[in-house]
C-alpha cells in the first residue's frame, strides 16, 4: 500500500458516468433537488439517491435541507477546480460527449463554472488583469497587486470584505474550452456577481451559460479590455 493521497477513491467517485453527470450539472453553482439531478443524469431516483449518498460520504457533495426539499451542492470551489481542469483534459484528449447545437458556442463563449465566470469572456478578464499589472503570480501562488485593488475598488468591489472569505482571494482555473486560465477564488466569485449586478449578463435557466447583452459586452469590454 503506497502512502499519501488517495487519488483512486476520488477518481473513481468522479468516473462513473452517472455521478459524473451529475457533478457537471452542480457546475451551475445552483444547488439542485436529487429528482433534477437525477434528471441530468438520465437515471432513474433510487439509483440518484445512491450515487449521492456516495458523493456525500466521499467529501464531493454537500446536503442542505430547505423546508421538505434537499438539496445538493459541491462542496467547494476546490472541487469544482478538479472537474473543469478534468473537463479540460477530456476534451484535450478529444473525449467530448456533448451534442452539436446553438448551446455549444455559447457555452465557450460565456459559462458559469461553479460561480465565477469562464469560457471566452472569462479568459478575457483574467487576461486583462494579468495584462494590465492587476494580478501576478509570486511563489505563493495568484496575487492581486496593489493597482489591481485600486481598480476594483473603483468598480465597486469589496476587497476587504473578500479577505474573510474561506479558500484564496485569486485562484487560476484551467478553462476547458479555451484551454488556458480564467479567475477563480473569492474574487473571480465576487466580479461575477459583479457582472450580473451591472446588467451585463445573466445566467439562462437550466443551463451554465452566461449571455452578456450587446450593451453589457460593450460594458465590459470597457472594464476588462485585454491591455
Amino acid at each position: 500500500m503506497k502512502e499519501g493521497p488517495d487519488i483512486a477513491a476520488i477518481a473513481a467517485l468522479i468516473g462513473d458516468p452517472g455521478r459524473a453527470n451529475m457533478l457537471s450539472a452542480l457546475m451551475s453553482g445552483k444547488a439542485l433537488t436529487a429528482t433534477e439531478l437525477a434528471f441530468e443524469a438520465g437515471i432513474t431516483a433510487q439509483t440518484a439517491s445512491a450515487h449521492l449518498a456516495k458523493l456525500e460520504a466521499g467529501g464531493l457533495l454537500a446536503r442542505e435541507k430547505q423546508g421538505r426539499h434537499r438539496y445538493f451542492r459541491l462542496l467547494d470551489e476546490d472541487v469544482a477546480h478538479v472537474l473543469e481542469a478534468l473537463m479540460g483534459l477530456a476534451a484535450k484528449r478529444g473525449k467530448l460527449r456533448s451534442r452539436t447545437g446553438p448551446r455549444d458556442p455559447e457555452l465557450r463563449h460565456a459559462r458559469v463554472c461553479y460561480q465565477h465566470l469562464a469560457g471566452e469572456m472569462g479568459v478575457q478578464m483574467y487576461d486583462s488583469l494579468r495584462g494590465r499589472g492587476f494580478l501576478d503570480v509570486g511563489g505563493d501562488g495568484l496575487n492581486l497587486t496593489g493597482a489591481g485593488q485600486d481598480m476594483l475598488v473603483g468598480i465597486g468591489i469589496d476587497i476587504a470584505g473578500l479577505g474573510g472569505q474561506r479558500g484564496p482571494l485569486c485562484r487560476e482555473c484551467l478553462d476547458w474550452s479555451a484551454r488556458r486560465s480564467h479567475l477563480a477564488g473569492s474574487l473571480g466569485r465576487a466580479l461575477l456577481r459583479h457582472v450580473y449586478g451591472q446588467g451585463w449578463a445573466k445566467q439562462v435557466d437550466g443551463s451554465r451559460i452566461v449571455r452578456f447583452s450587446a450593451r453589457g459586452k460593450v460594458a465590459f469590454g470597457g472594464v476588462f479590455g485585454v491591455a
